[in-house]
This record gives structure tokens, sequence and C-alpha cells, in this order.
């Protein structure tokens, strides 16, 4: 059955850059799918060492934990401009520069351990607010980076980000 949480956002819905996430994520129930996808993230990072999850597989490269980190931020500014869209701010938001947020390297002294319950919470947050969500509330739109952003197309961004990542994480670092 399809309902408005297995409607993929249009192309004309975000910005281009983000295609690849929003293709990346399979058809069905989006809500779903971030609850699952939390499960797989908890999963691959369970029984990892602190040691290992310092490890770059290249120089220049973050570390596991600098990723999981990563991953976090992004989740939240996110879901903060889903947040402002859906409640009818109207106020064009900015970018996020994520080099600028690893600079004050916030991760390096964490346990992955910790990161792991961080990003679940995060995680949880994000399915409570998108999971209250209505028809009405997936269609609705805001400016952000200077482009208009849908409701729909930031929850397919947040889980398509997420995926990226942990298939980087996959083929990486463990």
């Amino acid at each position: 059955m399809t309902t408005f949480r297995s409607v993929r956002p249009e192309p004309e819905e975000f910005n281009p850059f983000y295609s690849g996430y929003v293709s990346s994520v399979p058809d069905g129930d989006i809500v779903d799918f971030l609850s699952d996808q939390q499960s797989r993230m908890t999963q691959l990072l369970k029984g990892h060492s602190d040691e290992r999850a310092d490890f770059r597989y290249a120089e220049g490269k973050w570390s596991l934990k600098e990723v999981v980190g990563h991953m976090m931020d992004t989740e939240w500014v996110f879901s903060y401009r889903l947040l402002r869209f859906v409640r009818g701010d109207e106020t064009a938001l900015p970018g996020m520069d994520q080099d600028v947020f690893m600079d004050e390297k916030p991760f390096v002294n964490r346990s992955l351990s910790d990161l792991s319950l961080d990003f679940e919470t995060v995680r949880s947050a994000s399915l409570r607010l998108i999971g209250s969500l209505d028809q009405a509330g997936f269609g609705k739109a805001g400016i952000a980076s200077d482009v208009r952003f849908s409701v729909r197309s930031l929850v397919w961004i947040i889980a398509g980000h997420c995926e990226h990542h942990m298939n980087v994480i996959n083929e990486r670092y463990l």
C-alpha cells in the first residue's frame, strides 16, 4: 500500500547535490526504513574498539569516530531544518560547512560506544518528529543554503546520507 510516507521526493524538491542520497533509499515507508537503519547502524558499530575507531583509511580522511560524529551533526542540522519548515518558519536557513563542524575535533576524545548511543538518541528524536507528520507536513517546504527543500526531501536526504556513510564504514573501516 502506497502512503504519503512512501512517495519519493521529486528532483525539484531539493538541491541536485543530494540526488545520490535520495536515490539510494529503497522504495517503501520512509519511517520504517529510518527505524530499520537505526538498528543496522547500532549493530554496525557494536563491539569495535576505540583504537579501531581512531583508524583513518588514508591521510586526511576522518576516523570512524569522526564519520559517526559527522552523521549525527548532519542529522541534527537536517532535522532542525525540517522542524522549522514544518512549523511554518519562512526564514531562509544558512548552509552547513562540514569542515567547520570538524575543525574543533569534537569526537576525538569520545568513545565509539558513546557516539553510537548519541546516534541512537539523535535518530530516535528524528523518528519521533518525522513519524508525527501528516501528509500536509511532508508537503511543506523552506529555503536552506539558498535552495528550496521540501520536508519530504529532507527526510529522504537524512536516510540517504546515513546509508551512504554506513556503506563507507563497511567498505573502508571494518
